[in-house]
């Protein structure tokens, strides 16, 4: 078993029973407490899991954000569909803002191959627009990134957003719901949707199923704002249905 596999391994035995110990991950795992300890401090540093006397547990049942490093292994095929479908949405030619967000980050990939302009608010994206060789145009804002999750918040942020016109905003969401509307779970990167979506012509949202129906506690705008929502399969047929009845497009792939 590879690192990564045991790292993945490991983070979601612990997110599904909310705390495990260094004999019982080494069981699962196959590996000896000495590289369960280290793969845990790892965890631990990435903002996957919290360090305890002689285990872990999860983060989750706080109520947070499950961390970036955690859900960049969550439904992997599906946000590669939804993003090569929001890619296919964007002309050559457009000047894109980019939102956070692990699903927003497949939409990089590809559209680092495009000509088009990218300018994201996130240090991982900004990562994958930068290498070379590649097609698009980079703009890199200002601002400052939350710890674990690289997302860029913050006055120069909100600058760098309200100097610019874009013809489109492709965002990310912690929550969707024909009734509560576009959500997030951190105030300031609901600031930076905001105005992502004040800057832009149209705005397309690239989420998975998982997060259709639900809302988190700080409050972006209405469904209404959203010209194109891009999601996989799995997405709540009612909540879908809603989502129609109000007015935005629903492109399940």
């Amino acid at each position: 078993m590879s690192t990564a596999d045991r790292h993945r391994q490991i983070a979601e035995a612990v997110k599904e029973s909310g705390d495990a110990t260094v004999p019982e991950l080494a069981e699962l795992t196959g590996a000896s407490e000495m590289t369960i300890r280290r793969d845990l401090d790892v965890l631990a540093a990435q903002g996957v899991l919290e360090r305890v006397r002689g285990g872990a547990r999860t983060l989750l049942l706080r109520g947070e954000e499950p961390p970036f490093a955690l859900r960049a292994h969550d439904a992997v095929e599906a946000k590669r569909r939804i993003a090569a479908e929001v890619s296919s949405l964007i002309a050559d030619g457009e000047t894109v803002v980019l939102d956070s967000g692990t699903t927003c980050l497949e939409v990089a990939r590809l559209l680092h191959q495009r000509p088009v302009t990218v300018m994201p608010v996130s240090l991982q994206a900004i990562r994958v627009l930068s290498e070379t060789p590649g097609r698009a145009a980079l703009l890199v804002p200002g601002g400052r990134p939350r710890t674990t999750e690289g997302d860029l918040t913050g006055p120069l942020t909100l600058a760098s957003l309200a100097a610019l016109r874009f013809d489109t905003a492709v965002l990310g969401c912690c929550g969707l719901s024909a009734a509560e509307g576009l959500t997030a779970y951190d105030l300031d990167d609901a600031a930076v949707k905001k105005a992502s979506i004040a800057s832009s012509r149209r705005t397309l949202l690239a989420t998975d199923g998982s997060k259709l129906g639900r809302t988190a506690h700080a409050y972006v705008g209405p469904s209404s704002i959203l010209h194109t929502v891009v999601t996989d399969a799995g997405a709540p047929a009612d909540e879908v249905a809603a989502l129609e009845a109000a007015g935005t497009v629903v492109k399940a792939v």
